[in-house]
């Protein structure tokens, strides 16, 4: 039996996505397909934020002043990375995970399903033919970061998905045999 659309997908490096991105109208049909995930009690426990166009430099520009307040001896090609790391892909969608209190549904839980979203959009954006890649790094969890981007105490970065036209074939890299993984229970 195979699996096309799941044996197929490949993440192309964020350095490797440039323009054209997805407009809005296949951005929002990427979205509305990558948010039909598994939802314990039908929380919708994840937003969206985006980040294009001018935002990206800004965003640079935050996690290039970031990095200095943290690493105040930091290389300036270490703070150039910075500086560069959204300027690649023209769309990135950061998935927020929300993670405060639900007598009911676990966090873990509401964070598995944002994680669903990050990986349905990945294969969403691939349908569209565009090339993505996931990623969170320190960013992503950095406070003042986070505080910039509106992100509450309440919640967490999923991932920044990236998203563009790639530049290169991805690679196919070395997968694990499901096989090998797998073991029976026995009682």
């Amino acid at each position: 039996m195979k699996f096309d659309c799941l044996d197929r997908r490949r993440s192309v490096p964020s350095r490797q996505l440039a323009e054209p991105g997805p407009d809005m109208s296949q951005l929002e049909g990427m979205l509305q397909a990558a948010s039909r995930v598994p939802d314990h009690g039908k929380r919708v426990p994840f937003r969206f934020l985006r980040i294009a166009g001018d935002a990206r430099t800004a965003m640079g520009e935050l996690l290039a002043t970031r990095k200095l307040e943290l690493d105040p001896g930091a290389s300036e090609a270490a703070v150039q990375k910075e500086r560069e790391r959204f300027s690649f892909a023209p769309v990135i969608v950061t998935v927020v995970a929300e993670q405060g209190y639900d007598e009911k549904i676990p966090a873990s839980e509401r964070f598995s399903t944002a994680s669903c979203v990050c990986f349905a959009l990945l294969q969403a954006a691939q349908a569209a033919g565009f090339g993505a890649q996931w990623l969170t790094g320190w960013a992503a969890y950095d406070i003042e970061v986070r505080a910039r981007l509106g992100i509450s105490d309440e919640e967490v970065i999923a991932g920044f998905i990236h998203i563009g036209t790639a530049q290169m074939e991805a690679p196919e890299r070395d997968r694990p045999d499901a096989a090998t993984l797998l073991r029976d229970w026995q009682p």
